[in-house]
């Protein structure tokens, strides 16, 4: 079976397989519940609980990108155990409204259920082969933090929430040391011999899942409003701001790094930094923007709210220094753009106190229009080099 089933780094040369964006649908729905989570409650401690299950959401989504990166996400047995996710997975994202509250148990028994239950399908299925005792100790640290997911239920408030985020603490911090377990050692990142074509490529496609619910929530906005005119500018103020974020990202970065990764002699530690990690912030930061273009658009005149403040240039901010550290740790060097545009969005916040949303919407977007134009003048000046 495992011979069957087990894929090498160069077999599919990266491709995605069509169940993996079937898949993928489910994240759809999980994103959109995230902002709309985040929105209900733009407070401190609402942030905390909508940043946990973001967390979780995320985790979930990236082991299974792990997993079919090892093994054939086109072979029966795998198709069955990502259609078994997608249910588990529907049904955590339809309790995450109220993860803290009355739907708690289900939304912990569907993680539970993808964590435990895939990682012990994939040790499973793996068995002979070199990559199972890296399950069976990834494994056994899902089991570890499935204790503490558990023990939440059985407290409210903040002390649910201490003990779900020292679960994701324990799970967070697993593959820095390797899944060390006792009796089965540890891992290092040169165990991990991933396809790194295949990881860059499901990464890519998260950040289109989290670019397309912005897309998504402004013009559902829009519809529910009268379509004035200080509504629509507003729109197309939030549209030109997500088509930034992906120039920035997919002008030629995600494709050198894809590149970068899979020619890479240990792409399991750039999987495990540039990806499992680092793409977490520059998702939040695209979820956070698209809360704060809804509530320019409800809202485009007036004063500006602090919540709305913070969305609209704490999103593109969160998301540029994510963006940095990228490239920092696939090209070795932080780019002084995003450095400069970080700072100018800081700057921005003082603008925000004498200003309208609209016009706080609309400078955000200048700014990172500014990166992506900075970065075409830079790629183009090399590329003119080099011929």
């Amino acid at each position: 079976m495992a011979g069957e089933i087990l894929r090498s780094r160069s077999e599919l040369g990266g491709r995605v397989a069509p169940i993996e964006l079937f898949f993928d649908l489910v994240y759809v729905f999980a994103v959109t519940q995230l902002s709309h989570l985040l929105l209900s409650d733009l407070t401190p401690a609402g942030a905390v609980r909508t940043l946990l299950l973001m967390l979780a959401v995320w985790w979930a989504w990236m082991y299974t990108a792990w997993s079919t990166n090892y093994l054939h996400p086109d072979h029966p047995v795998m198709r069955f155990t990502l259609v078994g996710i997608m249910l588990a997975g529907l049904v955590m994202s339809a309790a995450l409204p109220h993860a803290f509250g009355d739907k708690a148990g289900w939304f912990v028994g569907a993680y539970l259920a993808i964590q435990v239950g895939r990682t012990l399908t994939v040790t499973l299925l793996s068995r002979g082969e070199a990559v199972q005792k890296v399950f069976l100790r990834v494994l056994v640290w899902m089991m570890f933090s499935a204790v503490l997911w558990i023990a939440g239920l059985f407290f409210g408030g903040w002390t649910q929430v201490a003990f779900w985020a020292a679960a994701l603490a324990v799970e967070y911090t697993a593959p820095w040391h390797g899944y060390r377990t006792p009796f089965l050692g540890r891992s290092e990142t040169s165990d991990w011999t991933i396809d790194g074509g295949h990881m860059a490529e499901r990464c890519q496609l998260f950040v289109i899942i989290a670019l397309g619910e912005s897309v998504l929530v402004t013009g559902v906005t829009l519809m529910n409003e009268d379509f004035s005119g200080p509504a629509v500018a507003a729109l197309v103020a939030a549209f030109l701001g997500s088509v930034a974020l992906w120039w920035v990202y997919f002008d030629r970065t995600a494709e050198a790094a894809a590149e970068a990764i899979a020619a890479s002699d240990d792409p399991g530690r750039i999987g495990r930094s540039a990806y499992t990690f680092i793409h977490l912030p520059m998702v939040a930061g695209i979820i956070v923007m698209a809360v704060g273009d809804e509530l320019v658009i409800a809202h485009p005149g007036g004063h500006v709210a602090l919540g709305t403040a913070l969305t609209v240039l704490g999103g593109p901010a969160l998301f540029l220094i994510g963006h940095a550290m990228f490239k920092r740790v696939v090209f070795g060097y932080v780019p002084v753009n995003r450095v400069v545009a970080v700072l100018a969005l800081a700057v921005l916040g003082l603008v925000a106190l004498f200003a309208p949303p609209i016009v706080v919407l609309s400078a955000a977007t200048l700014v990172v229009w500014g990166v992506a134009a900075w970065d075409f003048v830079l790629i183009r000046r090399r590329d003119a080099r080099e011929r």
